[in-house]
C-alpha cells in the first residue's frame, strides 16, 4: 500500500464513521431527545428502543464489530500462520476503526439509558475507547518500521540523516550556511522525568523556533523555492524523529503501563457483553430471527 493509497484508506475509514454517526443522529434525534418516561408514547419507540428491531440491531452489529476488531488484531499479532497478511499498522488502524464504529452503534442501542450490570460493560467500553485514544497517541510517539515493528534506540538513531552531508552534497550549500543550519537544529538537552509531561509544549515551541530560523536562513540563500520546500519537509521529519528518540525510553515504559489499564477494561467489557447476550436470549429476545 503506497502513501496515497494508505491516505485514501484512512480517509475512507474516518469517513464511514462520520457518515454512520450523522445517520444515527438524523434517524433518532427526536426519540433520543425525548425524556425517558415519555418515550413510550413516541412514534419511533417500537423501532428504536433497545429491544426494538432497529435498536436491537444496533447492539448486535456493534457487538460483532467490536469482537471482529479485537480478535482479528490479536490473531494477526499472535498467530504465526497469518503473520504475513498485511502490515501490522494497517491491522491496528482497522482495529481502531471497528472498535470506534462498534461502540458507537452500541451507544445508540442503549438509547442513552444505562443501568444494571450492562452499565458496567458500557462504562468499561467507554474506558477502553478513551484509553485507546491515549494508546494511539503513545503508539505514534515510538519510532517504528514501515511494517509497524517497534524500533530500538540504536535502530531509531540509525534512521537519522547526516544533515550537514545532505546540505553539502545534495543542495550544494556553502559551509557557512551549513554550519548555521546544523547549529539551529542541534538537539535540546535531555528531559528529566519530572519535566516529561510539561515537555510537549516546550518541544512544540522549540521546533517552531528551529523551523523559523531555518526558513529564514534558506530564504537568504539562492536555493530554488521547490528545493527549499523539500528541504523543510526533510527537516520537519528529522525534528520529529529526534523528539521521539529523546522520549523513546519513557514512551516505551508508559506504553507497557497503558496495556495494564487497557486490557482489563476490554476483558470486563467482553465478559459482561457475553453475559448480557445470554440473558437476552434466555428471556426470548431473538431480534428478527
Amino acid at each position: 500500500m503506497n502513501t496515497l493509497t494508505h491516505r485514501l484508506y484512512i480517509y475512507a475509514l474516518v469517513g464511514i464513521n462520520a457518515v454512520v454517526l450523522i445517520f444515527l443522529i438524523q434517524q433518532g434525534m427526536s426519540y433520543y431527545a425525548t425524556p425517558v418516561v415519555e418515550r413510550f408514547y413516541h412514534s419511533d419507540h417500537a423501532q428504536l428502543k433497545p429491544s426494538g428491531p432497529v435498536g436491537h440491531g444496533y447492539g448486535i452489529v456493534g457487538s460483532l464489530l467490536i469482537l471482529i476488531g479485537v480478535f482479528s488484531y490479536i490473531g494477526r499479532k499472535k498467530i504465526k500462520a497469518i503473520a504475513g497478511w498485511g502490515r501490522l499498522k494497517h491491522w491496528l488502524e482497522f482495529h481502531i476503526f471497528l472498535c470506534t464504529l462498534g461502540p458507537m452503534l452500541v451507544l445508540f442501542h442503549t438509547a442513552f439509558k444505562f443501568g444494571g450490570l450492562v452499565s458496567v460493560s458500557f462504562w468499561s467500553m467507554v474506558a477502553v475507547v478513551a484509553s485507546g485514544v491515549v494508546g494511539r497517541f503513545i503508539y505514534l510517539q515510538i519510532p517504528r518500521t514501515i511494517e509497524g515493528r517497534e524500533l530500538s534506540l540504536a535502530e531509531a538513531n540509525a534512521l537519522k540523516i547526516n544533515m550537514g552531508e545532505l546540505l553539502q552534497k545534495e543542495y550544494r550549500m556553502e559551509d557557512a550556511m551549513v554550519q548555521q543550519i546544523t547549529v539551529a537544529l542541534r538537539p535540546a538537552s535531555k528531559v528529566r522525568t519530572s519535566q516529561l509531561w510539561t515537555a510537549w509544549f516546550t518541544d512544540w515551541l522549540d521546533e517552531k523556533q528551529k523551523k523559523n530560523e531555518v526558513r529564514k536562513l534558506l530564504s537568504e540563500s539562492n536555493m530554488p523555492p521547490v528545493h527549499r520546500k523539500n528541504l523543510l519537509r526533510i527537516l520537519q521529519k528529522e525534528l520529529t524523529l529526534q523528539r521521539r528518540i529523546d522520549r523513546l525510553q519513557w514512551m516505551q515504559k508508559i506504553f507497557r503501563y497503558w496495556h495494564v489499564a487497557h486490557l482489563p477494561f476490554a476483558f470486563i467489557m467482553l465478559i459482561i457483553m457475553v453475559i448480557h447476550v445470554v440473558i437476552t436470549l434466555m428471556f426470548g429476545y431473538r431480534w428478527i430471527f
